[in-house]
């Protein structure tokens, strides 16, 4: 089977003739390939993937025991390679090196010389060893900055590309809807214009790059019961539509994502990968989308195994090839000899499998994979920490550290004695997500370097700061045991501040307390944290609470108790640095909430997007509004807000109304704030959440510079699902310019005026904004 490729003389097979278009190209190839090619085209391989490698995905022990040999794989040719990069510590040189065999093999192997397309996780970085680790999504939605994402998805990207990977599986576009749920840390926060506005930006610079960008989770995912990994979700089609939706949409239509991956979930007892409505029927033929569909790991096979609705591996195929999953990752399994069988005897459509097929070729095609010259390389030297990508990601953890409270002890004094307690206080992991490298694989190999430098902010505290700093650890982040206190309580009495390091340890499965399948039977602090705090504050210190976690905790039980409280999501490689820089002043704090940090630890779920009955009332003793909202941010020097104007009192319901809102920074150093649009609708026929985020805009300035933010707003922004259709509706709305969702600096009265109007997938998803500098 193997064939040599065609020569400058020989004529060019219609496949790889670029004159023709994809479509055309993909058609020529189908017509010519085998069922056993055509299905060799839908599946992928992860080489190395086995239990003794340590589980990086559910169930893997399970479902990676009878994978084929790598030469078995390939023999009618292979759809996609996984995780060659992410599954063990590989230098970047000699990964790209082999992965460059691997596809040379692959070409030979089938008549038609196609290479597979590689995938990799690229959630807070390119998940390889030695790649530069970058705050976590909840960090990016804390800096509501979607133009430094861009940036950074761009960096991610070209260093996939620098090694021969084809497509990142990212963003996770999932809502924060229960803050239990482990995989709150991949999300970017609790408001589907925010996730949408910062994913699409992730989209955009991950494919400009050439990366195909996977958006993940297709759909509802987030929205599991009590907060359980894989569990059941009883979302409605209106929650659907409003929460779960929108994010999708935008990373499709303002993002323009190549990919997209189903969700682990069922939802009103439909498993997604069996889910045609959705795979099909929306994100085909309502939303447009022409890309490639590709299962999340072991998903397709789980319809057997997990939802228990397929009653055969074959029949599992069935169900997710008619529902719209082109492709089984992470390696051949439903899609290999059971879809051949029941494809062969006639028992599933083989129209079915030239549907997918052609999906994946074009795709091939686009991405330039069956061009005449397509030949893999390898650079001389290959660095995937530059000095570049390690300041963009300083840059963005900078501007993600939320400072919730302050009295004034911060910025620390320099000459004061500090105290820096805790058990993350000293922990370069603590810095790290689950789907950075060193945590997600890396501690299955124990006996190798983590592959990049990781300082903790013990060490850049004491690195940065001339005072005397002292340290204890105090408790394990998990694990019980207060062995620790007495040292720490000892630290703490002979300090000016004590700066007490709180938080997660990110993980999987269970083994950390943040990250895929590490969900949270309440909101209280894992281990003995909290006891540890309290121990703290009862010696009388003053007291900085520096959260390093991957989800919010319940701080009610400390509210006016500690002296400032500082939230950090898991900040990435240079994450200390960032904190120590806010901590000492070099920087001054911008980060604003993307999840409430709640009061009481039991009230769950919660989010800010609650209609009224949502809210606290007089006929519940419960009071489920947050501590600090959605939102919220301090800083030690604001910037000087102005009064706001607007384009007039009526807003067509077909139209557009504009507002304006002029800041100032009247201090002697840099101010960075973020300008919020709330909305509050009419009454309607269904309810609607009291407030919800309709537009942003992130403002730095210098001292003593002043501009003015425009912001038009069009109708389609007010659109809900009512009780038939998608609609605008006329009426009284209010608009909330604001510093967060509860600290509203002025509000607007207007009329929504003309007929009620349907729309549909082509309305306008988002604001036209703009900043003008001012004399």
């Amino acid at each position: 089977m193997n064939v040599a490729l065609t020569s400058s003389a020989d004529p060019v097979e219609p496949w790889r003739d670029a004159s023709r278009s994809p479509g055309e190209r993909a058609d020529a190839l189908i017509a010519e390939m085998s069922l056993p090619e055509k299905l060799g085209q839908l599946v992928g391989l992860w080489v190395g993937a086995d239990a003794d490698a340590g589980e990086v995905a559910p169930n893997q022990d399970e479902m990676t025991k009878d994978l084929p040999t790598f030469a078995e794989a390939i023999v009618d040719g292979l759809g996609q390679l996984t995780r060659p990069f992410g599954t063990a510590p590989i230098d970047p040189v000699m990964g790209a090196r082999s992965l460059a065999r691997s596809q040379r093999a692959v070409m030979a192997a089938n008549r038609f010389g196609i290479p597979a397309q590689v995938h990799e996780e690229c959630l807070a970085g390119f998940a390889a060893w030695g790649a530069t680790a970058y705050p976590i999504p909840l960090s990016w939605g804390a800096t509501f900055d979607p133009e430094l994402v861009e940036e950074m998805a761009g960096q991610i990207g070209r260093a996939m590309r620098s090694v021969g990977v084809h497509q990142g599986l990212a963003p996770v576009l999932d809502v924060v809807r229960d803050y239990r749920w482990g995989r709150v840390e991949e999300s970017i926060g609790e408001d589907p214009f925010l996730v949408g506005s910062v994913g699409a930006a992730y989209v955009r610079g991950l494919e400009r790059s050439g990366v195909v960008a996977t958006l993940k989770h297709f759909a509802g995912y987030s929205g599991s019961r009590a907060g359980r990994n894989h569990a059941p979700v009883s979302a409605g089609p209106r929650e659907l539509a409003e929460v779960f939706y929108p994010p999708f949409e935008m990373a499709l239509r303002e993002g323009g994502a190549r990919s997209v991956m189903n969700s682990y979930a069922e939802v009103d007892g439909v498993p997604a990968a069996a889910d045609e409505a959705r795979l099909t029927g929306l994100l085909r033929e309502q939303w447009g989308f022409e890309g490639v569909v590709v299962a999340d790991y072991f998903a397709v096979a789980f319809l057997r195994a997990m939802h228990a609705v397929a009653t055969s591996d074959a029949h599992a195929a069935h169900l997710a090839l008619r529902a719209g999953i082109d492709v089984e990752l992470p390696s051949v399994a439903t899609y290999g000899t059971p879809l051949l069988e029941a494809v062969s005897d006639g028992t599933i459509p083989e129209e079915l499998v030239d549907r997918a097929v052609r999906r994946v070729l074009v795709q091939k095609i686009e991405l330039g994979l069956l061009d005449p010259d397509y030949e893999p390389e390898v650079a001389e030297t290959i660095d995937l920490d530059r000095a570049e990508q390690r300041d963009l990601a300083l840059r963005l953890a900078r501007e993600a550290v939320v400072l919730v409270e302050n009295d004034g002890v911060l910025p620390l004094a320099p000459d004061a004695s500090l105290a820096v307690v805790g058990p993350v206080a000293d922990d370069p992991f603590a810095m790290l997500g689950c789907y950075s490298f060193p945590a997600h694989v890396g501690v299955h190999h124990p006996d190798r370097p983590m592959g990049i430098e990781v300082p903790s902010v013990l060490a850049e505290l004491r690195a940065t700061r001339p005072g005397p700093v002292s340290h204890a650890v105090g408790c394990d982040v998990k694990e019980p045991g207060r062995s620790g206190f007495d040292e720490a309580v000892a630290a703490a009495r002979g300090a000016d501040v004590v700066v007490v390091a709180l938080g997660d340890r990110a993980g999987l499965f269970g083994r950390g307390t943040s990250g895929e399948g590490c969900d949270a039977p309440d909101l209280h602090l894992p281990g003995e944290q909290e006891e540890l705090l309290e121990a703290i504050l009862a010696t009388g210190a003053r007291v900085v609470l520096l959260l390093l976690a991957g989800r919010p905790y319940a701080l009610g039980r400390f509210a006016g108790r500690v002296a400032a409280i500082v939230q950090c999501f898991f900040p990435g490689q240079l994450g200390a640095r960032a904190v120590a820089d806010v901590l000492t002043g070099r920087v001054n704090p911008s980060g604003h909430l993307p999840v409430q940090i709640p009061r009481e630890a039991g009230a769950q779920p919660g989010t800010y997007l609650a209609p009224p009955l949502g809210r606290a009332s007089a006929v519940s003793n419960l009071d489920p509004d947050a501590l600090f909202a959605f939102g919220h941010g301090l800083s030690y020097a604001d910037l000087t807000w102005g009064d706001v104007t607007s384009s007039g009192e009526r807003w067509p319901t077909d139209g557009t109304t504009t507002l304006a809102v002029t800041l100032g920074n009247d201090t002697d150093r840099e101010v960075s704030d973020v300008v919020q649009v709330y909305l509050q609708g009419p009454a309607a026929a269904v309810t609607r959440p009291v407030e919800r985020l309709v537009a942003f805009h992130r403002v730095t300035l210098a001292p003593g510079e002043r501009r003015r933010v425009d912001v038009e707003l069009h109708a389609d922004l007010t659109s809900f699902v009512g009780l038939t259709d998608r609609v605008v509706e006329p009426g009284r709305v209010r608009l909330g310019v604001a510093r967060s969702s509860r600290d509203w600096h002025a509000t607007l009265e207007l009329d929504l005026v003309g007929p009620s109007r349907r729309v549909g997938p082509d309305r306008v998803l988002s604001p036209t904004v703009s900043c003008v500098a001012l004399g």
